[in-house]
């Protein structure tokens, strides 16, 4: 999941969790800690044999927190792979990139397109599975397939590129590409 600290976006994992200990990956760096919830949103934090205390205000979405510690305060936003989702699909009324890119882990359902191909605004370009749901990834600019990097079936990551596309001038009237 993405979490938003201000202006900075960092990508976080869960790795393992047995009690009060607990393994997370931060933008791919692993930390081991030991975390005990106190009380009413606070809690104490052990790192390498320091210790931190924060305490979190929730807000009513619950993806939203504001993390006090010490002279310091954070705003905290939580972007789970849901949330993500919906984000990518809202964006995607958007100038169209010149590459597909998948916005979460998932597999390659299908591929209703061929390298060369011509594209329509709303055609959908490929189909990818996520949380057992399927969602049609469409272009919304006219486009020619210039290179499709997955196949069917292939498992992919957030964020990973799974088509390039030639994107049409419109001014040109599809006569050449930009």
């Amino acid at each position: 999941m993405e979490i938003h600290i201000g202006d900075r976006v960092a990508e976080v994992s869960l790795i393992n969790k047995e009690g009060n200990n607990v393994s997370v990956s931060i933008d791919g760096v692993v930390y081991d800690v030991d975390i005990v919830m106190t009380e009413n949103g606070a809690c104490s934090i052990l790192h390498d044999g320091k210790s931190y205390n924060a305490g979190l205000i929730r807000s009513n979405g619950g993806k939203n927190y504001k993390v006090n510690m010490h002279f310091s305060s954070y705003s905290i936003d939580i972007v789970d792979t849901q949330a993500k989702y919906l984000r990518m699909k809202k964006s995607n009324k958007e100038k169209q990139n010149d590459n597909i890119t998948s916005p979460m882990p998932g597999k390659v359902v299908k591929i209703p397109v061929q390298v060369g191909d011509r594209l329509s605004v709303g055609d959908t370009a490929i189909v990818i599975e996520a949380m057992k749901m399927q969602s049609n990834y469409k272009v919304n600019s006219d486009c020619f397939v210039k290179e499709i990097l997955v196949q069917e079936g292939d498992a992919v990551n957030a964020n990973q590129v799974l088509i390039m596309l030639d994107l049409i001038a419109e001014e040109d009237n599809g006569a050449t590409t930009i």
